[in-house]
C-alpha cells in the first residue's frame, strides 16, 4: 500500500513571503541591486515577486500599524556558500546606482569584514534577509570565547556581535567598557583593535561626536606593521582608520 510518505519527494522549494509597507520603493531597491520583478501588482492588494541568481523574495499586503523604522517586520535567511561574492556583487550594484554603498537608515546594508560568515540587507520595508555560509561555526560563544582573557575576549565578543547577533550597538558598549576596565594591562595591538572597532562602530551608529577621541588614543599608540595589519582586519573599511594612524606607523 502507498502511503503519503512515499509519495513525497524531498524536492521542495521555500520561498519567503515579505510585509510590503513601501512598495514603490522596494521596486527601486530591488531593481538597482540587479534583481528581476517576476510579478509586480499594486492594486487591489500589494504582491511583489524578485528573482536573482537562485532564489526568490515575494512581497505581500503589509498590517496598517507596520512601522518599518522599527525593523520587525520579517525577514529571511539565504543559505550560499560563500557570502563575500554576494556582498560584493550588491556594493558594487549600490556604487552604480547610489554612488555609494547604503550602510545607514533604510535601505542598507550591513558591513561585511573579510572572513565574516553573515550579512544582511535591511529592504524598505524594515524586512532583514541575511545571507548565511553553510558551514558557519555553530559553536559561538556570546561573551566572548573562554580560551581568551581580558580585552582579547571582549573584541571577540564584540566581533560576534556584529557579525552574528547584527547589533551595532551592543558590541559598541561591549568595547566602550572593555577599553575602561581591561586597556590599561592589554597588549597595544589589542588596544588600537578595539578603538578600530570603537570609531568604525560610532560612525555606523551616527555616534561621531567621539571619533576625535578614539582617533587621538589610535594616533597615540605605536605599532609594527604586522601590527597594523591585524588592526585593519578587524574593521570592514580600513580607509577609516587612515586619519588616525601615526606619520610613522609600520
Amino acid at each position: 500500500m502507498t502511503t503519503t510518505e512515499d509519495r513525497v519527494q524531498p524536492n521542495e522549494t521555500t520561498v519567503p513571503l515579505l510585509p510590503c509597507a513601501a512598495p514603490e520603493e522596494t521596486l527601486s531597491f530591488w531593481r538597482a541591486l540587479g534583481f528581476e520583478v517576476a510579478y509586480e501588482q499594486l492594486r487591489p492588494y500589494v504582491y511583489l515577486a524578485f528573482t536573482w541568481s537562485g532564489f526568490q523574495l515575494h512581497y505581500g499586503p503589509a498590517p496598517k500599524d507596520l512601522d518599518p523604522a522599527k525593523e520587525w517586520s520579517g525577514g529571511c535567511l539565504v543559505m550560499v556558500d560563500a557570502v563575500a561574492p554576494y556582498h560584493a556583487a550588491f556594493t558594487d550594484a549600490m556604487r552604480r546606482t547610489y554612488g555609494k554603498v547604503l550602510v545607514k537608515g533604510l535601505p542598507r546594508m550591513t558591513r561585511f569584514r573579510a572572513g565574516a560568515s553573515r550579512f544582511s540587507i535591511v529592504d524598505p520595508s524594515g524586512n532583514t534577509i541575511t545571507f548565511i555560509r553553510r558551514d558557519e561555526p555553530q559553536d559561538l560563544e556570546y561573551g566572548g570565547s573562554k580560551e581568551l582573557q581580558g580585552l582579547a575576549r571582549v573584541l571577540d565578543n564584540a566581533r560576534i556581535l556584529r557579525e552574528f547577533k547584527m547589533d551595532d550597538r551592543a558590541a559598541y558598549r561591549a568595547l566602550d567598557s572593555g577599553m575602561r576596565r581591561r586597556a590599561e594591562d592589554a597588549p597595544v595591538v589589542e588596544q588600537a583593535t578595539a578603538l578600530a572597532g570603537l570609531i568604525e562602530l560610532s560612525v555606523a551608529l551616527g555616534k561621531t561626536d567621539r571619533v576625535p577621541e578614539w582617533g587621538a588614543r589610535l594616533r597615540a599608540l605605536t605599532l609594527t606593521e604586522a601590527e597594523r595589519t591585524q588592526v585593519e582586519g578587524y574593521v570592514a573599511d580600513p580607509v577609516i582608520l587612515e586619519p588616525w594612524w601615526r606619520p610613522d606607523a609600520g
